[in-house]
């Protein structure tokens, strides 16, 4: 029998890693998530009993502490697996020069993201490592992006969704100084790319936003010609959990940020 916590388990890839996981019967999950009631009624129809939900938001350190003493209680205080999904992603396809036109909404996009994507999961993984430690497996899996590689930036010239990709970078550079510190105690740290997945982040485009995303597709087909479009939260977290089980300290895999479709492939 193996623990998970999954973080942002109320909706798209979280939901899709809650329902893969959860339907081994032997498995204890819990979803961490803002609301509690919202996300039982989701799952009521699953009938699953090893689901269990957790409050806590990224924002709200108090919140992750209180989730971590509430998760003790139904491990026995213990933790396998954490998955660190749950993230921000908002602002848009325009470039710097065009964000920087109005500076402080700009600075707030930055201070969001950076505070969810990067501050929030430094202080999520401080307080949930004494669970880890006492854990069989011991692996920690954040979901960064793609879109935080330096090297995809420059060469296919991405300027969009800049505040967000910086995060994404900065958060996968925390898993590797996490990793640098924990490795010993074997525990696993990584960094995931999920791929492009069809959930609602870009639902409700405006024309000129999806005109904007039609100029980063041809980027993305240029970078991957083979491309042939987004692949379901269940497609994703099949391949994510693939590469995950296949990872650990021993081999070489700690700190490590990885595509869904495994070591060294690409992003889409």
């Amino acid at each position: 029998m193996s623990s998970y916590l999954i973080t942002g388990a109320s909706r798209g890839i979280g939901l899709a890693f809650l329902d893969n996981i959860s339907s081994n019967p032997n498995n204890v999950v819990i979803g961490l998530v803002r609301n509690v009631a919202a996300s039982e009624a989701k799952v009521a129809s699953w009938n699953r009993s090893n689901i269990h939900f957790v409050q806590g938001d990224l924002e709200n350190y108090e919140s992750l502490k209180s989730a971590a003493t509430a998760t003790a209680k139904i491990t026995g205080g213990s933790l396998d697996y954490l998955i660190a999904n749950a993230g921000l992603v908002e602002g848009g396809f325009d470039s710097f020069s065009i964000l920087g036109k109005d500076p402080e909404k700009l600075t707030a996009s930055l201070t969001r993201q950076f505070n969810v994507n990067v501050t929030g999961n430094i202080h999520l993984f401080n307080l949930f490592m004494p669970l880890v430690l006492k854990g069989t497996v011991k692996k920690v899996v954040t979901i960064s992006s793609g879109m935080g590689d330096m090297e995809l930036v420059r060469k296919y010239n991405i300027s969009e969704d800049a505040p967000y990709s910086i995060s994404k970078a900065a958060v996968s550079m925390a898993v590797a100084k996490f990793s640098a510190e924990y490795a010993r105690d074997g525990v696993l740290f990584l960094a995931m790319s999920p791929g492009v997945v069809g959930t609602d982040v870009y639902a409700d485009l405006s024309e000129e936003d999806q005109q904007k995303l039609g100029i980063m597709s041809q980027k993305f087909a240029a970078y991957a010609p083979d491309f042939k479009g987004p692949i379901t939260p269940e497609e994703s977290v099949k391949a994510v959990l693939s590469v995950v089980e296949a990872s650990s300290v021993a081999n070489g895999d700690g700190g490590a940020f990885y595509s869904h479709l495994g070591k060294g492939e690409k992003w889409l």
